[in-house]
Protein backbone atom coordinates (compact mmCIF):
# COMPACT_ATOMS: atom_id res chain seq x y z
CA UNK A 1 0.00 0.00 0.00
CA UNK A 2 2.83 2.32 0.66
CA UNK A 3 4.50 1.64 -2.58
CA UNK A 4 1.31 2.29 -4.15
CA UNK A 5 0.90 5.70 -2.00
CA UNK A 6 4.51 7.00 -3.13
CA UNK A 7 3.44 6.76 -6.30
CA UNK A 8 0.00 8.33 -5.71
CA UNK A 9 1.72 11.17 -4.44
CA UNK A 10 4.43 11.45 -6.81
CA UNK A 11 1.56 11.02 -10.07
CA UNK A 12 -0.08 13.59 -8.66
CA UNK A 13 2.38 16.44 -8.39
CA UNK A 14 3.66 15.52 -11.84
CA UNK A 15 0.25 15.60 -13.41
CA UNK A 16 -0.78 18.89 -11.70
CA UNK A 17 1.82 20.70 -12.79
CA UNK A 18 1.89 19.59 -15.87
CA UNK A 19 -1.16 20.26 -16.41
CA UNK A 20 -2.05 23.48 -15.47
CA UNK A 21 1.34 24.56 -17.29
CA UNK A 22 -0.76 23.61 -20.32
CA UNK A 23 -3.96 25.55 -19.41
CA UNK A 24 -2.79 28.72 -17.41
CA UNK A 25 -6.27 29.23 -15.65
CA UNK A 26 -7.45 30.49 -12.29
CA UNK A 27 -9.80 27.24 -12.70
CA UNK A 28 -7.59 23.81 -10.99
CA UNK A 29 -7.23 22.00 -14.16
CA UNK A 30 -5.00 20.04 -12.59
CA UNK A 31 -6.32 19.11 -9.10
CA UNK A 32 -9.84 17.92 -11.66
CA UNK A 33 -7.70 16.02 -13.79
CA UNK A 34 -6.33 13.75 -11.20
CA UNK A 35 -9.28 13.09 -9.27
CA UNK A 36 -10.72 12.02 -12.60
CA UNK A 37 -7.79 9.80 -13.38
CA UNK A 38 -7.80 8.86 -9.89
CA UNK A 39 -11.72 7.91 -10.14
CA UNK A 40 -11.38 5.97 -13.22
CA UNK A 41 -8.25 3.80 -11.91
CA UNK A 42 -10.37 3.12 -8.88
CA UNK A 43 -13.23 2.01 -10.99
CA UNK A 44 -11.24 -0.59 -12.73
CA UNK A 45 -9.37 -1.54 -9.68
CA UNK A 46 -12.36 -2.16 -7.55
CA UNK A 47 -13.74 -4.34 -10.28
CA UNK A 48 -10.90 -6.32 -11.71
CA UNK A 49 -9.04 -6.59 -8.90
CA UNK A 50 -9.15 -8.72 -5.25
CA UNK A 51 -6.97 -8.17 -1.61
CA UNK A 52 -3.52 -6.86 -1.53
CA UNK A 53 -3.63 -5.48 -5.21
CA UNK A 54 -6.76 -3.46 -4.75
CA UNK A 55 -5.50 -2.16 -1.14
CA UNK A 56 -2.27 -1.15 -3.26
CA UNK A 57 -3.66 0.36 -6.52
CA UNK A 58 -7.23 1.32 -4.65
CA UNK A 59 -6.59 2.40 -1.47
CA UNK A 60 -2.51 3.53 -1.61
CA UNK A 61 -2.12 4.94 -5.51
CA UNK A 62 -6.01 6.48 -5.80
CA UNK A 63 -5.97 7.66 -2.72
CA UNK A 64 -2.70 9.16 -2.83
CA UNK A 65 -3.52 10.26 -6.73
CA UNK A 66 -6.86 11.83 -6.05
CA UNK A 67 -7.05 15.26 -3.88
CA UNK A 68 -10.33 16.41 -1.93
CA UNK A 69 -8.64 18.66 0.24
CA UNK A 70 -7.06 20.60 -2.45
CA UNK A 71 -10.67 20.38 -3.97
CA UNK A 72 -12.16 21.98 -1.56
CA UNK A 73 -9.78 24.51 -1.18
CA UNK A 74 -9.35 25.38 -4.82
CA UNK A 75 -13.40 26.01 -4.61
CA UNK A 76 -13.11 28.04 -1.69
CA UNK A 77 -10.03 30.18 -3.12
CA UNK A 78 -12.57 30.49 -6.25
CA UNK A 79 -15.22 31.73 -4.41
CA UNK A 80 -13.58 34.12 -2.29
CA UNK A 81 -11.49 35.79 -5.09
CA UNK A 82 -14.70 36.86 -6.67
CA UNK A 83 -14.94 33.98 -9.22
CA UNK A 84 -18.20 32.76 -8.17
CA UNK A 85 -19.22 30.89 -11.10
CA UNK A 86 -16.12 29.14 -11.52
CA UNK A 87 -16.20 27.77 -8.19
CA UNK A 88 -19.30 26.12 -8.65
CA UNK A 89 -18.52 25.13 -12.10
CA UNK A 90 -15.47 23.14 -10.09
CA UNK A 91 -17.81 21.92 -7.86
CA UNK A 92 -20.41 20.43 -10.23
CA UNK A 93 -18.32 19.15 -12.75
CA UNK A 94 -15.67 17.81 -10.09
CA UNK A 95 -18.69 16.00 -9.33
CA UNK A 96 -20.62 14.91 -12.00
CA UNK A 97 -16.75 13.74 -14.24
CA UNK A 98 -15.65 12.00 -11.32
CA UNK A 99 -18.73 9.79 -10.57
CA UNK A 100 -18.78 9.40 -14.40
CA UNK A 101 -15.06 7.99 -14.76
CA UNK A 102 -15.54 5.99 -11.22
CA UNK A 103 -18.45 4.04 -13.15
CA UNK A 104 -16.89 3.47 -16.31
CA UNK A 105 -14.06 2.36 -15.02
CA UNK A 106 -16.02 -0.32 -12.69
CA UNK A 107 -17.74 -0.87 -16.79
CA UNK A 108 -14.22 -1.31 -18.19
CA UNK A 109 -13.00 -3.15 -14.64
CA UNK A 110 -15.66 -5.94 -15.55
Amino acid sequence: MAAGAAAGAAARFLIDKRVQTLWKSVFPWGTLAVNVLASLILGVVTAAADGATQQALGIGLCGALSTYSTFSYGSLRLAEDGFTFLAAANVLVTVTTCLGAVSIGFALGR
